[in-house]
């Protein structure tokens, strides 16, 4: 059988969450034995040597390219099964075609998000999820969401947890941790934080509850490091952090190239991730995953994610994020039990056991007969 796989948020240049899932998730499922083909649909033409082991479809368009363009493919070339990773379903898709939906966040906390973008959002995740045969959850809390606010059937969803980057390891080479802190401007003790900069990351609560673990540290010179590229309503946060006379603590690098993420993980005292809504939080994984300890939300998927090896917080109590910091800045042995529960942790997730649930839904779909397209 043909299988379609819409891979155009699989090669951007600066990847976030639903970039990496996309382009990590696509290989490893080519990865795996399989006896159907492959067909690669992509706005841009790929890296040379990408995606082996795949047809590439390379279908530029300057506007609408899923409803348009790749409708358009669909109806003069469709394949038996569409999957689309990390993106919007095509008005004219197969029968059968697979989505998935990473989060609906949106409806949790509506003013983290513009107006334009949250109607967007919503209108496109609902029409995905009736769209799809089969839709695919990053998580519980997510297939839980999907239920509740958009009356998608249980038996429609199958969760699949994504899986972590086997390069992101702790790193052991002083020299090499301390070369990338140099690239990026960071020295001595540092809690980080890594994800785009935007209201739903909870940041100002998070500067917040730095604030007061600097005002009692006996004149330790803590830092916080906000890495991540600008999301959208992030424009103050600069003000805000120099409203607090907190702008030689408070550091904001920008985005943070792949390469560089193990050795800034593993230098951290700590990761400060008190998202207020993640459908799933890959962050965290990839913290415990360098041996990070971990201080995160104890909402949404990630107490789902972190397991027993995070101190959970309520993300709108300060005092709570606070009290969490300090504690890994006052306990070695807190932050050695968080890294070893965390190191742990992470052996649950891996992209190849994601694509393994993500090839069982195709191949179960596929089974119920040949595909048309509607």
């Amino acid at each position: 059988m043909l299988v379609g796989i819409d891979a155009s948020r699989a090669v951007a240049d600066r990847p976030t969450g639903t970039e990496t899932y996309s382009r990590r998730l696509i290989q490893a499922l080519l990865d795996l034995e399989s006896d159907h083909r492959f067909r690669l649909y992509f706005r841009s033409a790929p890296p040379p040597g990408s995606f082996q082991n795949a047809e590439h479809r390379s279908i530029p368009f300057p506007r609408l390219w899923t409803h348009l363009r790749l409708s358009r493919e669909m109806v003069v070339a469709p394949p038996d099964l569409l999957f689309v990773p990390s993106h919007v379903v095509p008005l004219i898709h197969p029968a059968h075609t697979i989505v998935t939906i990473h989060d609906l966040g949106y409806l949790h906390f509506p003013s983290a998000h513009p107006g334009p973008q949250r109607t967007y959002l919503d209108l496109s995740t609902r029409w995905s999820a009736r769209a799809a045969s089969h839709v695919l959850a990053d998580s519980g809390a997510t297939k839980a969401d999907l239920i509740e606010h958009y009356g998608t059937s249980p038996d429609k969803i199958s969760v699949a947890y994504p899986g972590i980057d086997e390069s992101i390891r702790p790193v052991k080479d002083e020299e090499q941790i301390r070369s990338v802190l140099r690239e990026y401007d960071i020295s001595g003790d540092y809690f980080l934080f890594l994800g785009t900069l935007q209201p739903r990351k909870n940041l100002r609560r998070l500067v917040d509850a730095f604030g007061k673990v600097v005002a009692n540290a006996s004149g330790r010179a803590l830092k916080l490091v906000l890495a991540g590229k600008r999301g959208w309503l992030c424009q103050n946060l600069g003000e805000y952090i120099a409203g607090l006379g907190l702008t030689d603590r408070v550091l904001l690098p920008g985005y943070v190239a792949e390469e560089d993420k193990a050795s800034l993980l593993s230098g951290a005292l700590g990761f400060l991730f008190p998202s207020l809504y993640e459908g799933f939080g890959l962050p965290v994984l990839e913290a415990q995953a360098c041996g990070c300890p971990v201080v995160t939300s104890n909402t949404s998927s990630l107490p789902e994610v972190a397991g027993e090896a995070a101190l959970l917080v309520d993300p709108e109590d300060v005092d709570a994020i606070a009290g969490a910091a300090a504690r890994l800045t006052q306990d070695p042995r807190l932050r050695d039990s968080l890294r070893r529960r965390g190191l742990a942790n992470v052996d649950r997730f891996s992209w190849r056991m994601c694509a393994r649930s993500v090839l069982a839904v195709i191949e179960a779909e596929l089974c119920q007969g040949q595909g048309t397209v509607v």
